[in-house]
């Protein structure tokens, strides 16, 4: 017996052999390989119909993403620019309430102003009223020592307050 060169009766019982045993697993053992096959098959088949889904999904959310984020980008462009709005309008607003106070103040201080430039004048006239009426006296006394140079005096000013009503 010789595996290069196999006898016939070896090739025939080597032939039955595999007939049963090729019957055998086409019976019972290529179904259930053909099942399990067909199987994972059917199961990759779903795996990438899911993973298409998902992939599906993924751009759609990403495209939600973009969305969400764009008006979440023009909703901070809206607060910033309504901040910057606000700010101008209370610096504006503080600036006007200063000037208004500084005007205020301003008149108030001129007010007060006048009212001591008022107040020093009629203490100057009053000053400068009796200082007149203190020299005046002086003078009267030195000239009108005499009785005759009195009565002169007299005559002349009531002479001189009748021409003033007169002309009046």
């Amino acid at each position: 017996m010789s595996l290069i060169t196999p006898d016939f009766g070896l090739f025939f019982w080597m032939a039955v052999i595999f007939g049963a045993v090729f019957f055998i697993l086409a019976k019972f053992g290529f179904p259930v390989i053909t099942k399990m096959v067909n199987k994972r098959s059917e199961k990759i088949e779903k795996s990438l119909e899911n993973a298409r889904q998902i992939e599906i999904r993924m751009n759609e959310t990403a495209a939600e993403q973009r969305q969400i984020l764009e008006a979440a980008r023009r909703e901070q462009a809206l607060i910033i620019k309504e901040a910057g709005e606000t700010k101008n309008k209370i610096i504006s607003e503080a600036r006007e309430r200063a000037r208004e106070e500084a005007s205020q103040i301003l008149s108030e201080a001129r007010a007060q102003i006048a009212a001591e430039k008022e107040t020093a004048l009629t203490d100057i006239r009053r000053e400068v009223a009796l200082i007149s009426v203190q020299v005046a006296e002086q003078i009267l006394r030195k000239d009108l020592s005499k009785d005759s140079e009195q009565q002169e005096f007299l005559d002349k000013m009531v002479t001189e307050a009748t021409h003033a009503r007169i002309d009046s």
